[in-house]
């Protein structure tokens, strides 16, 4: 059922996410889903979107298409009518209009999210964890089995039935069932979780691989600020020149259907002027960082980085411009030239006429988000195609630390190992390319970092793939969300931390789980081992292991499964659970045989009376080793702890249930040796736990801690 409403509810998300594609029909444009394109269609293309479709272009307006999904090369190529652009390619620059030759199946569109997402499937540590248990308990299981058949049918047993009762219960005691289950439950439940705060999980593993994440790389623009640009003022490049040009340029420049985010905030500033007639268009590019319109009677007119478009760097204004970007805003020069526009060169005889500055808003939320992963030992890493002063500003407004050393992309080394130094070392880097960003991502991952990274543009979509969590913005270009393994609906960062918290759920829990179910399988084993040495009759009925373990493993491993728990991620989940469940249940075996043996051999009760007395004594431990597992155990799990012991002295206290489960309690002096018994495993337990911490290392001591102290603030908020 929570397999079926997980789908359900995702499902509808996908729908709200799905891609859509602009057709020409009768004349007009009109918007329609991916699956409604059909043959021969004619469909607009502009800058952001992904290819829906295979198909010859008719029209170029500069446009550029970045192929990388398909062939991994990740230049921009230009396309020219009758060229053949395939789906799945993403469009980086300027606009134009294709016809469809293959559409559906026979297209890669239905198949790019998927292929994408299949390139950088997350890593599960959990599944790949409980994948190595489960082999090392089938290996170990079919010898155990065998030798466990063995003895009991060789055992003093009353029928062939007690035989085979003994080893049933004996092997089944060794599968941990509900592992794997309560596995997919947690992960299930952390989907439709993050559902109703509006993140779509398109690979369920991404919940866990947020709580393994140790770097996050955020782009400026969306996630810092709010992605909205707005005009701020204009400086003339001569204090004297009070040319009327200016204003009707930015008018003119602004007066485009295709106009993107620089060009709309210009607009909202300066009317369209008349007789400003465009004659050639280079569309804005991410890798030039600029573009241009040559106008009839008026010139070429170009408007980018001042850097890329003055390429003396010794300029005045580009000194200028420098200064007006530590002031935290965006800077643009606007630069004109009698020259007609050639190809994608700058025209010659290029002079700057102003400095436009716009002013990006700092969304309210981002200084909380950001201090929040800071506090969780997570670092940062601001990547943005701007001016590297002004993310610096952009940043520091927003309180990330190392905001105030800032580095220039264009001076990154190619060298990997170089590369990932400089990563290390700086936190702010800004003219960042999309090929660079990609590579900044593998430079951090070469130094074993987990990386996340954030992004909503299409100058995003290399490095989210490669990055171990891809996080896209639900307001960002489709090619984004197509190879994300997160998108978030609303568009808002601040959803973050909520998400990172349900990861740390999810991995936290899992582990505490897997300490139950394996502590059960080492212990079951030891048991069907020294029995079948021993050729004694199994100590346990299928009866009485039933009810230890739905008292001291179902019912609270399914409690502990779906607890809040916002413990820091740790790597080396297996490692862990097996140190932890072969000492415990190395304890548990050697009580429930000694318990069972004293009371054979020493207090000579009859067998019902002797396989009462190990499953008091088993229980008690096992609820001893829950115990320790829910530490620290505020109000809720120390109720859970002894609920468990309670509903066991009523399964033995109550007639019928006692009948039920075949309980008959031992003469006093079985249960004095039972007592016994589990004080001393008590007390080798609780030695085993503080050598256990005493070896951890400090970090791990810390993060303990930290876990603790988070727990302890948890419950008494939930109080």
């Amino acid at each position: 059922v929570q397999e079926w409403r997980s789908k359900r509810t995702l499902d509808r998300l996908a729908v709200l996410n799905a891609p859509r594609a602009r057709a020409v029909r009768d004349g007009a444009v009109v918007d329609l889903a991916v699956e409604r394109v059909v043959l021969d269609d004619l469909l607009e293309l502009r800058a952001g979107d992904q290819v829906p479709a295979d198909g010859v272009v008719h029209v170029s307006d500069g446009l550029e298409v970045d192929e990388s999904l398909l062939t991994g090369e990740s230049d921009p190529i230009h396309k020219h009518p009758d060229d053949d652009v395939r789906s799945g390619s993403i469009v980086v620059a300027g606009s134009g209009r294709f016809q469809t030759t293959a559409v559906g199946a026979d297209a890669y569109a239905r198949r790019l999210a998927t292929e994408a997402r299949r390139f950088t499937l997350v890593h599960s540590e959990i599944q790949a964890g409980i994948n190595r248990l489960l082999r090392y308990i089938t290996w170990a299981l079919l010898p155990t089995a065998a030798l466990l058949a063995l003895s009991q049918f060789a055992a003093d047993h009353e029928s062939w039935r007690e035989a085979a009762s003994g080893t049933v219960a004996g092997v089944v005691a060794m599968v941990p069932e509900g592992l794997v289950l309560l596995t997919s439950l947690a992960f299930a439940v952390a989907a439709v979780t993050l559902a109703r705060r509006q993140v779509l999980v398109q690979e369920l593993p991404a919940v866990e691989g947020l709580a393994r994440v140790d770097v996050v790389c955020v782009d400026k623009t969306g996630t810092i600020t709010e992605g909205v640009i707005e005009f701020h003022s204009l400086e003339a490049v001569d204090a004297r020149d009070d040319s009327p040009d200016i204003a009707s340029a930015l008018g003119a420049i602004a007066d485009d259907e295709h106009a993107n985010a620089t060009a709309r905030a210009l607009a909202e500033a300066f009317a369209p002027p008349s007789g400003w007639t465009r004659v050639v268009t280079v569309a804005f590019s991410s890798a030039r960082k600029w573009s241009a319109v040559e106008f009839e009677r008026h010139g070429s007119w170009v408007i980018g980085a001042p850097e890329m478009v003055i390429l003396d760097a010794a300029d005045a204004v580009r000194e200028r411009a420098s200064e007006l970007a530590a002031t935290g805003r965006r800077v643009l020069v606007l630069a004109r030239s009698t020259e007609p526009l050639d190809g994608e060169d700058l025209p010659p005889g290029l002079a700057a006429a102003a400095l436009v500055l716009f002013d990006e808003r700092i969304r309210p939320d981002a200084e909380a988000t950001f201090a929040y992963f800071v506090d969780q030992g997570v670092s940062l890493r601001v990547i943005s195609g701007d001016n590297p002063r002004t993310v610096g500003a952009v940043a520091g407004r927003a309180g990330i630390p190392g905001a105030d050393q800032v580095f220039d992309a264009r001076e990154l080394p190619t060298d990997l190992e170089a590369l990932a130094d400089i990563v290390e070392r700086f936190m702010v880097f800004g003219r960042v390319s999309p090929h660079q960003k990609r590579e900044m991502v593998r430079a951090l991952q070469a130094r074993g970092h987990v990386v996340a990274m954030t992004g909503d543009g299409v100058n995003d979509a290399l490095a989210l793939k490669d990055a171990d969590i891809g996080i896209a913005m639900g307001s960002g270009a489709p090619a984004t969300r197509a190879v994300a393994q997160l998108v978030l609906l609303d568009g808002k960062f601040a959803t973050m931390p909520g998400v990172v918290a349900e990861g740390r759920r999810v991995t936290a829990n899992i582990e505490r789980v897997a300490n139950l179910f394996v502590t059960k399988t080492v212990y079951a084993m030891l048991l069907a081992i020294a029995v079948g040495v021993a050729r004694w009759p199994y100590p346990f009925l299928p009866r009485h292991l039933t009810v230890v373990s739905t008292l001291t493993i179902g019912l609270p491993a399914f409690a502990l499964a779906l607890a809040p728990n916002p413990r820091r991620y740790v790597p080396g989940f297996v490692r862990r659970v097996l140190r932890f469940a072969i000492p415990a249940g190395f304890v548990a075996a050697i009580a429930t045989f000694t318990a069972y043996g004293a009371c054979r051999e020493i207090a000579g009760v009859e067998l019902d009376e002797a396989r009462t007395g190990a499953t008091l004594v088993l229980l008690a431990v096992g609820l001893w080793v829950l115990g320790i597992l829910a530490r620290p155990l505020t109000g809720w799990r120390a109720l859970l702890v002894g609920a468990m012991g309670a509903a066991f002295v009523l399964s033995v206290a109550v007639p019928f249930l006692a009948d039920f489960y075949a309980l008959r309690l031992p003469p006093v002096e079985a249960v004095g040796w039972c007592a016994l018994v589990v004080a001393a495993a008590v007390v080798a337990l609780e030695t085993g736990w503080v050598i256990t911490q005493s070896r951890l290392p400090a970090e791990r001591r810390t993060a303990r801690f930290a876990r603790s102290r988070d727990e302890r603030i948890t419950a008494s908020r939930d109080a």
